[in-house]
């Protein structure tokens, strides 16, 4: 159900672009992270560059959706026009790229 409920809302609210989404709303090209690796298991990310930027995950993969959701809120962008603007970073020498579908998650 939480599913088709997810993709009526996609089809009804289709996501822009990601480039559109930035420079309406002001976000920047990329993000600067600080990335803990803490020692109960989580990734927390910061950003030097948005004070009271503050996310965290359990793996890579959910640190880049966690870390979108993060700067989406941050720059007050409605979740009708976009789930993901960033779609991959970097880790040390590791790139960590986004591999969800793009959607919205209903809650």
């Amino acid at each position: 159900m939480k599913q088709a409920l997810e993709r009526i809302f996609r089809f009804i609210f289709p996501h822009k672009n990601p480039a559109m989404v930035k420079r309406v709303y002001h976000m920047p090209e990329s993000l600067k992270l600080e990335v803990e690796f803490t020692q109960d298991g989580w990734f927390v990310a910061t950003s030097p560059e948005l004070p009271g930027l503050i996310t965290e995950a359990r793996d890579k993969e959910e640190l880049v959706e966690m870390v979108n959701d993060a700067a989406l809120t941050y720059f007050n962008v409605p979740r009708r026009d976009a789930d993901v603007v960033y779609d991959e970073f970097r880790l040390g020498d590791e790139v960590i790229k986004y591999k969800g579908e793009l959607k919205t998650r209903i809650a």
